[in-house]
């Protein structure tokens, strides 16, 4: 079972952001970092199959707010290095959330700096600019709120409400350092927030290219291929009904059994090759087992 193991394992390893050997987050023992090992942030992070499954869901709800889908389409090279996209945004947010103070301050400044340089006009003649501090504040809320979805779908569905709203606390300092405003703190709040942006959203063509690309990046390996296809159709099912709808992308309920039962087939088999993970080595960093 170790050969089995240890295949899996750098399968996993090759879609994330350890992937790029930027980040010791072994080191310096003891650091917390922006959260600490006691946060929810770290229990809701930690897992990546239902990170990754959130990852894919918040990119396509990303894509219908048609600024922040013209960032993407006028200075992302998504079409020709999909995996280096993931393997970025992994990086970031496995960084803020369990590297070094060091490692994700300079995170958090790197990616305001590469944001000053993401301007132009978008296909409606709009200016944008991914500085805008309520463009950040759209992103953010899609991914966190994603990212807590499949967390409670596929991992912990009895996290309590309060530790839910903690989590949208905690994690909201990310994205005001970033330059966001008005950050919603809280599950009402998200809720709120997202009913307020529906009549900004749209689907276009842009948006259907994007999600094009997504559903048909290509796997690592054979190996990789059935389960990659398994956790976009989990992203898809994750999707609130009305994203759903302008994506043309609403599954049926038995489609949504069908592969719940697949990703909690194949979760606890990628939790169990995974040993070496961001949360496993932040753990070592503060010398818990």
């Amino acid at each position: 079972m170790e050969p089995l193991r240890r295949r899996i394992e750098t399968q996993v390893m090759s879609l994330t952001g350890l992937a790029l050997g930027q980040l010791d987050l072994e080191n310096p023992k003891g650091d917390p970092g922006l959260f600490g090992p006691q946060s929810v942030c770290w229990q809701v992070h930690g897992d990546f199959p239902s990170m990754l499954v959130g990852g894919i869901s918040a990119l396509m709800l990303q894509v219908l707010h048609p600024l922040a889908l013209a960032g993407v389409w006028d200075h992302s090279n998504f079409r020709e290095d999909m995996l280096g996209r993931l393997r970025r945004t992994s990086q970031f947010i496995s960084g803020t959330t369990f590297g070094s103070t060091r490692d994700a301050n300079w995170l958090i400044e790197r990616v305001r700096t590469i944001h000053l340089q993401v301007v132009g006009t978008a296909a409606d003649g709009r200016p944008y600019a991914a500085s805008d501090p309520d463009l950040l504040t759209w992103v953010h809320v899609a991914e966190v709120s994603s990212f807590l979805a499949a967390h409670l779908r596929y991992r912990n569905p009895h996290l309590s409400d309060a530790a839910q709203d903690a989590y949208y606390n905690e994690i909201a300092l990310i994205a005001e350092r970033l330059g966001a405003r008005d950050v919603p703190r809280s599950r009402q709040e998200v809720a709120d927030y997202l009913r307020r942006m529906r009549p900004q959203l749209q689907c276009d063509e842009r948006s259907r290219e994007v999600l094009r690309v997504l559903l048909d990046a290509p796997a690592p390996s054979r190996l990789a291929k059935p389960v990659g296809s398994l956790m976009m159709q989990a992203g898809i099912g994750l999707l609130p009904d009305w994203a759903a709808d302008m994506l043309a992308l609403r599954q049926g309920a038995l489609k949504q059994r069908a592969v719940g039962l697949g990703i909690n087939t194949v979760a606890p088999v990628l939790r169990w090759a995974m040993r070496d993970g961001s949360a496993h080595r932040a753990r070592r960093r503060m010398g818990i087992s």
